[in-house]
């Protein structure tokens, strides 16, 4: 006999234990993942036993037993209940999780619950036997086995379990025990590290969606114990475990349920028509959604696309289907350095790389499907009037201070250098690429006058620090206005928690004057007399941006704008932007004494990261906006992905190995499983039209299950709570799949007329959790949605989020033809992905030109010290803090002296700490200037 299996195969453990065990010799051929063995089937399936040429069992446990019973027959009927009961009850949760966990470390709670009630029902089974059988040792011992061996030993063991199921830990040693046993693992598992099952689990197909939790109550007689649930959960490690809650469904929610299904259309709204202009209106919740704008000069990432744009729209089309009066308002911001120093590396005017890059822009966000009411530009003449406007309302009102900065000046160029245009070497960590504003390799901000051996980008002249006049928005005597402003809507709107901590710190530390002004060229010019040959600084100007998209879209904008009281406004950004749209633009708005609109809620996401490191275009690491239609993927599985990951409450990462896991096993398997043979069926077995729908109990409790999950889909979804709506999506698909593999409509249509009537309850009630589903899809996935609608022949009045389920496809009503809504990802194409997108290595520090190898210090006669040096990095920045407010406050020359010569002391030991040069660490002692 010939075992057809790739490497690290999980199934292939049982079928090389029985062999072993039975003495049956069997010819192990290994293939590649994805390999086709078995010429007549679609799915490529291992491990396959070829017991003759051209007779295949492709059925591991059919295989486990047909090997264990050339030894000897095994006629107790435990056998077949046990292979049953591990491929019916075990596996479709079990598998499912193992990919989770093994495949990306993130595991499924749900899964994880299931699998406790199931490992409690074996326990007890173990009772007072040895093995599963009477007889002794069978086949089921190697299937059971080899099914729970990574859950119970490994690398991603189930901690704590051996002293909650006492018998499976006496049954499972005693197998492990076993000679063959243990033959089996060193074959299968690489060096026992059941890591090494990733590739095999990853490429293999994933068994049907798990049954119904009640349904394995039922059958094993268990009740799920919640102080079990409590003791494996906090044991299982993962901090994503936490306990799921299995409360009963009360009379009053089947009432409601029920009364929802048969009277609630008649009470559902309509879908609102929206006509352009979208303006405020009397007696609606108008809201005003505005994401971060894109900076003009680059190539947005899917961290960039995630923080705003995406996160924007998923909102802004949450709310059309609730059926409020919202606005999405975004656009390019073209002004500032990084526009000139793009234009001067691409040898074009400024003008035309704000026109190229808003091409390019707007290209990314159609592919994406991100729908903005108005996609803008902020060079536009509205920019121009409106910024000015707010400044002189600003300096007439005596917000406007005047004041000196020490700037670096390019005497070659006569010009003073924004922060973009000096190039140099990190004072923090020695490289000696850094720019002006930021180091590439430490990530430390730094100022561009604190750089070693500064460089003028444009004509490689090594500028001087000069002094220049400039303004500044008086943030101080603003202060109280902002903090009552605060004060009202970290209570009344929804702010992200990391928005709250870094405005309230920003705030608690004390506002300081905040410098609006720039030597550039392009900007909005400063209008002041004395100031005109300068331009606003991008942090003043970039936000007013918003309010001059808006003019651009209607010549009515002052009804959004200068409309407080009636309107909610929604930032949506990344957390990097938050003191500019929490602080400076509210304190800008406020101080102009316009009645402005200011924002009352702000959500900010973390960082998105790419696989182990970051997004890098320098370095062409991670995938950007215009690469992503290059995979040859539907931009809806990207947006899918995106949010399934979204940096909600802590940093996230873009994983390819967990994409595949999530379109194989949640789009594919669950979702997208359970709408196609729903709609199959019913296409095939009753010509496409929905059945009278006579409800039971357990429908009855189906519905309101599902009325938990949209009502919490809801919730979240004001919240802006993006990422968890998606679970209670996957949640309500679940269910439905359950549903259907409980009640098997496909055995009922070949029964009794009752049992055929009861069939077309099934699937009828299955299709309309299907049309549901389009319709809550709709912000994450729009394409899938509008593709499920034309299968389904979805009625328009379908399209709103009610916050209870009802009967939009009544009896009668005909759906269209049904297809597949999505298409296997392999694991050899994610393979190429990881290729095409890993970039290069992360820059090394660059040895100067003339230093010596060998440098005086700790570094020169051992490794360097980690900690010492990011102990002395932390020094370096707070004594830096420190020297900056004293220069802002304008301090005794004295005590700024001994300040700086204490940041230049830290300096030195922070070089040799890491084996610099502790001189040219410091700049040869050149003056340093105020922050800018």
């Amino acid at each position: 006999m010939k075992l057809y299996t790739d490497k690290g195969n999980l199934n292939t453990l049982k079928l090389l234990g029985v062999a072993e065990e039975s003495g049956i010799n069997l010819e192990v051929i290994e293939k590649k993942h994805g390999e086709k063995v078995v010429p007549y089937l679609s799915a490529h399936l291992f491990p396959v036993l070829e017991v003759y040429p051209g007779k295949f069992l492709f059925s591991p446990n059919s295989a486990t037993r047909y090997i264990s019973n050339k030894k000897a027959e095994e006629t107790d009927t435990d056998v077949d209940r046990w292979l049953e009961w591990e491929s019916s009850q075990l596996q479709p949760v079990l598998y499912p999780y193992l990919v989770n966990v093994i495949g990306s470390g993130k595991p499924e709670t749900g899964l994880l619950i299931h699998i406790q009630t199931l490992l409690k029902s074996l326990n007890g089974e173990l009772k007072g036997k040895k093995f599963l059988s009477e007889i002794g040792l069978t086949a089921a011992d190697f299937v059971l086995w080899g099914a729970l061996y990574p859950l119970l030993a490994g690398k991603f063991v189930l901690k704590g379990w051996e002293s909650l199921y006492p018998k499976i830990k006496t049954w499972f040693n005693t197998m492990c025990d076993l000679p063959s046993c243990q033959k089996a693992v060193t074959l299968v598992i690489t060096n026992g590290d059941t890591a090494s099952l990733k590739e095999s689990l990853l490429s293999q197909p994933v068994p049907l969606p798990l049954p119904h939790l009640k349904n394995i109550e039922k059958t094993e007689k268990v009740k799920v114990d919640d102080k079990l649930k409590v003791k494996v959960e906090k044991a299982a490690e993962p901090e994503e475990i936490q306990v799921i809650s299995q409360k009963a469904v009360t009379k009053e929610e089947l009432t409601a349920a029920v009364n929802a299904w048969n009277f609630g259309k008649s009470k559902c709204p309509k879908p609102q028509q929206r006509k352009h202009p979208i303006l405020p209106k009397e007696g609606q919740r108008n809201i005003l959604i505005t994401s971060a704008l894109p900076y003009v000069n680059n190539v947005p990432h899917l961290g960039n696309i995630i923080g705003c744009l995406l996160s924007a729209d998923v909102f802004s089309r949450y709310c059309r289907l609730r059926g409020y009066n919202c606005l999405y308002i975004c656009g390019t911001d073209e002004y500032g350095t990084a526009t000139e120093t793009k234009a001067i590396e691409e040898k074009l005017t400024p003008q035309q790389i704000c026109d190229k890059y808003n091409k390019l822009h707007t290209e990314i966000y159609d592919w994406f499907n991100i729908d903005c009411d108005y996609f803008g530009r902020t060079t536009t003449k509205e920019q121009t009037s409106i910024a000015q406007d707010i400044f002189w309302k600003l300096y007439n009102q005596g917000y406007i201070l005047k004041d000196s900065i020490d700037q670096l000046h390019c005497t070659a160029c006569d010009r003073f250098l924004a922060d973009r245009f000096v190039e140099g070497t990190c004072p923090l960590c020695a490289y000696e690429d850094a720019r002006g504003d930021q180091c590439d390799k430490c990530g430390k901000l730094i100022n561009a006058v604190d750089l070693c051996n500064p460089k003028c980008k444009l004509c490689k002249a090594t500028p001087v620090i000069k002094s220049t006049q400039h303004l500044f928005l008086d943030l101080p005597k603003l202060e109280p206005q902002l903090q009552k402003h605060l004060d009202k809507v970290f209570k009344s709107g929804t702010w992200t928690n990391n928005a709250k901590v870094i405005t309230s710190s920003w705030i608690r530390d004390g506002l300081k004057p905040r410098c609006i002004s720039r030597d550039l060229k392009w900007g909005t010019q400063v209008p002041l007399s004395g100031y005109t040959d300068k331009v606003f600084y991008v942090w003043f100007d970039a936000p007013i941006g918003y309010i001059s998209i808006t003019a651009n879209y209607t010549d009515q904008w002052e009804k959004w704008w200068k409309n407080p009281d009636k309107v909610d406004m929604y930032n949506f950004l990344g957390k990097d932007n938050v003191p500019f749209h929490s602080v400076i633009f509210p304190c800008t708005m406020l101080g102009a004494n316009d009645n402005y609109t200011v924002v009352k809620h702000m959500i900010a996401t973390e960082y998105l990261n790419y696989e182990d490191g970051k997004f890098s275009k320098s370095r062409g690491t991670g995938v950007f906006g215009n690469q992503a239609k290059d995979t040859g993927l539907p931009a809806d599985i990207f947006r899918f992905y995106l949010l399934y990951v979204r940096p909600e409450s802590q940093d996230s990462s873009f994983s390819w190995d967990d994409f595949l896991l999530k379109n194989n096993s949640e789009l594919l398997n669950n979702l997208g499983n359970f709408i196609n043979r729903g709609l199959k069926f019913l296409s095939d077995n009753f010509g496409g039209v929905i059945q009278e729908m006579n409800l039971r109990d357990e429908d009855k409790e189906l519905l309101a299950l599902i009325n938990r999950e949209l009502q919490t889909y809801i919730d979240n979804m004001e919240q802006a709570i993006l990422r968890d709506s998606i679970r209670n999506i996957m949640s309500i698909s679940r269910l439905g799949n359950q549903f259907m593999q409980s009640n098997k409509p496909w055995v009922l249509v070949k029964g009794s007329a009752e049992d055929k009537s009861r069939s077309g309850t099934v699937v009828s009630l299955a299709v309309n959790i299907a049309n549901l589903l389009s319709v809550l899809l709709q912000p994450y996935m729009p394409e899938t949605s509008q593709t499920i609608q034309r299968q389904l022949n979805t009625p328009s009045d379908s399209n709103v989020v009610y916050r209870e389920f009802v009967c939009h496809l009544p009896p009668g009503h005909k759906i269209g033809k049904p297809s597949p809504l999505f298409q296997k990802i392999e694991a050899c194409k994610i393979e190429e992905f990881k290729k095409m997108f890993a970039g290069q290595p992360a820059p090394e520090t660059k040895a100067k030109k003339g230093e010596k190898t060998a440098v005086s210090g700790p570094a020169a006669n051992g490794p360097v010290n980690n900690a010492e040096v990011e102990r002395l990095t932390d020094e370096v920045t707070k004594q830096g803090l420190v020297v900056r407010d004293l220069k802002s406050k304008k301090a005794e020359k004295s005590v700024i002296d001994s300040e700086v010569a204490k940041l230049l002391d830290l300096k030195k030991s922070l070089a040799l700490a890491q084996g610099q040069n502790p001189q040219e660490a410091v700049g040869g002692g050149k003056k340093k200037g105020k922050k800018k």
